[in-house]
């Protein structure tokens, strides 16, 4: 019978860039607990392949471009048994590697908790309001428009909780998705990502799948990290769409 790990985590891998990934990598395995960081390589040419050699690093080749979600789901059957915590994590996130282990003691005190995240802050060290309210659809366009985002200003401060104290924990509705630090059993059963989503909207969606396993999610701001943050659907014409294509998705099966 194989030992229980404390940690799994997995980062899905296409375009990265290899400094910051090597940053995420070295965070991940200065956490002083028995770990396993799965690294989902998206690439067709299998470009991260025999970068990370390391006894705590499961290098696995998809071949092809599956998508944010499914990339991570790729190892579901494989967390199953494995872990008791389970952390979806981005390529571009450093931290220190004691927060994990306060987060974990946290999750251990409450059973109805199913995820629990961190503070985000940019390089720069500006708060990122990771923490949010469920969007509206025209919410969501507002971000993504220099003339919409001042038109629906008061939406936006509103739907980025920036009406309430940050600095102390609360039961957030959504976390975006840099950091998820789960209950392993918890990710399991509500089967991961929807698979349905390419790229963006995954992480809005899974904090509805924990409301419907009625369990909770905690924003913990006790703690923080640093996200580079690409925000690449304001920046490319494709990558818009495909937000918006995610969000249409997201809106049809939640409602509007």
């Amino acid at each position: 019978m194989i030992e229980r790990l404390d940690l799994t985590a997995s980062i899905v891998l296409h375009n990265e860039n290899l400094k910051e990934l090597s940053k995420t990598v070295d965070c991940f395995l200065d956490v002083s607990l028995k770990k396993k960081l799965f690294l989902i390589d998206n690439t067709s040419n299998q470009r991260f392949k025999n970068i990370f050699k390391h006894p705590e690093v499961e290098y696995i080749a998809v071949g092809k471009n599956i998508g944010f979600g499914a990339g991570h789901n790729m190892i579901t059957d494989k967390i199953k048994d494995l872990s008791y915590y389970h952390l979806i994590l981005n390529p571009d996130v450093s931290f220190k590697g004691s927060i994990i282990s306060n987060m974990i003691a946290v999750l251990k005190d409450n059973n109805e908790l199913a995820m629990i995240a961190p503070k985000v802050l940019f390089p720069d060290k500006k708060h990122q309001y990771s923490c949010r309210r469920y969007p509206s659809f025209l919410e969501l366009l507002a971000r993504r428009s220099v003339i919409l985002k001042s038109i629906f200003k008061k939406e936006i401060f509103k739907g980025t909780y920036r009406d309430r104290d940050l600095s102390k924990p609360f039961f957030a509705e959504y976390i975006t998705g840099c950091f998820h630090l789960f209950n392993t059993e918890d990710f399991v059963e509500i089967n991961g990502f929807d698979e349905r989503y390419f790229l963006y909207m995954e992480d809005v969606d899974i904090c509805r799948k924990i409301d419907a396993l009625g369990k909770k999610k905690l924003y913990y701001p006790r703690e923080e990290i640093t996200h580079v943050l690409k925000q690449g659907s304001s920046k490319s014409i494709n990558l818009f769409f495909r937000h918006i294509s995610s969000a249409i998705k997201y809106f049809l099966k939640w409602g509007f």
